[in-house]
């Protein structure tokens, strides 16, 4: 199962890794927390999917409810969070320890937290990178998966260089999903 909030690339790439046979696993359903183009990604895929939108619901604890009990629905071995731009609670995390797998854009445990990018260049670091990990309670201190490192350039931008890096994530997280799946 694989949740997603916006472009979905990342979602797309774990697709086409599926339907090339790259990757051996089955995609449940892709869910998202509001309209967006990886779920208009999935659909084209002719993969099934579900909204659970925060606005729909009274409080932030409803929403959570809610979502946890869709994705369990499904009964996934895996959940994928690529690009989910939400911050899940502890009961939804625990309920699916060690199976729902995040990307960061920095090479943790340095530069946790939704400015990855823009932090490791403000610190000056001359290596930064992308960390596929397990999603705990805590931001982005999940158990390590797997990483991959990406110089930071004299001309680099933080657009320029989270382009560079979201490079490195796709092949990362195929590869680590392949590796999960085996």
């Amino acid at each position: 199962m694989i949740m997603v909030s916006g472009s979905g690339t990342n979602c797309q790439a774990v697709l086409d890794a599926v339907a090339s046979g790259a990757l051996s696993a089955d995609i449940l359903a892709v869910g998202a927390d509001k309209p967006c183009t990886g779920i208009e990604r999935a659909r084209a895929a002719g993969v099934e999917t579900f909204l659970v939108e925060p606005k729909d619901f009274e409080s932030r604890s409803d929403w959570n409810r809610a979502l946890e009990e869709k994705i369990a629905s499904y009964a996934p071995d895996y959940v994928l969070f690529a690009g989910f731009m939400r911050i899940v609670d502890a009961q939804l995390v625990s309920r699916f320890e060690n199976r729902i797998i995040n990307t960061h854009p920095a090479l943790l445990p340095s530069f946790p937290g939704a400015h990855g990018v823009r932090d490791a260049m403000a610190h000056g670091v001359k290596i930064t990178g992308v960390t596929v990990h397990f999603v705990d309670s805590g931001v982005d201190t999940g158990p390590i998966l797997a990483q991959a490192a990406v110089p930071v350039l004299p001309e680099d931008t933080e657009e320029s260089l989270h382009e560079r890096i979201k490079e490195q994530e796709r092949p990362l997280l195929v590869a680590t999903l392949a590796s999960l799946a085996s």
